[in-house]
């Protein structure tokens, strides 16, 4: 597993969980908590759910076999929410800069939140973290456009698009020549 792609993967969902904040930042209580049949049934309760998910993988990526769930029925603001977001990404990354490229390999033992007991290797716990946000947040964009906050583009080469003067110049393709997309 290359750490390229998986550090620009870490750096896309940080982004993203941002943008959804951003967007949720203005919303009253009635919106946050306006009830939904997806995700974890509130925008505030799927917001912490993802902040969740990213806490309790990095603690059992830690070796914390006893992770326990934290809540997500408190009425938690939406600074609050993002606070934690950024005290998990900076553990977070502080906990990967010292990841090898063997460690992927390592199997860790861990409670899930039934308290079932299994052993997964770090590399597939570390994509599974990823990919459970990804999967919430989506589920937030949508709840997002329900109360009308709007439309969050958390596509990721739209991020790229938008931070064309740090990277390489990309171009689209069409029947004729080669075009700049910028």
């Amino acid at each position: 597993m290359s750490f390229q792609p998986i550090d620009a993967m870490f750096d896309h969902n940080d982004w993203a969980n941002e943008q959804v904040l951003r967007v949720t930042g203005p919303l009253n209580e009635t919106q946050l908590d306006q009830s939904f049949d997806m995700g974890r049934g509130s925008l505030r309760r799927t917001l912490l759910h993802i902040y969740c998910g990213e806490s309790v993988w990095l603690a059992r990526w830690q070796g914390k076999t006893e992770t326990p769930w934290p809540d997500e029925e408190e009425p938690a603001s939406v600074a609050t929410i993002a606070e934690r977001f950024a005290a998990t990404r900076g553990e977070r990354k502080a906990f990967l800069a010292k990841v090898t490229p063997s460690d992927h390999e390592r199997v860790v033992t861990y409670r899930d939140s039934k308290g079932r007991l299994y052993r997964a290797a770090l590399g597939d716990m570390i994509l599974q973290m990823l990919c459970h946000s990804a999967h919430h947040r989506a589920q937030a964009v949508n709840m997002l456009r329900r109360v009308n906050a709007g439309i969050v583009e958390l596509d990721y080469m739209y991020r790229i698009r938008q931070t064309t003067d740090e990277r390489p110049q990309t171009f689209a393709i069409d029947d004729g020549p080669m075009t700049s997309a910028i």
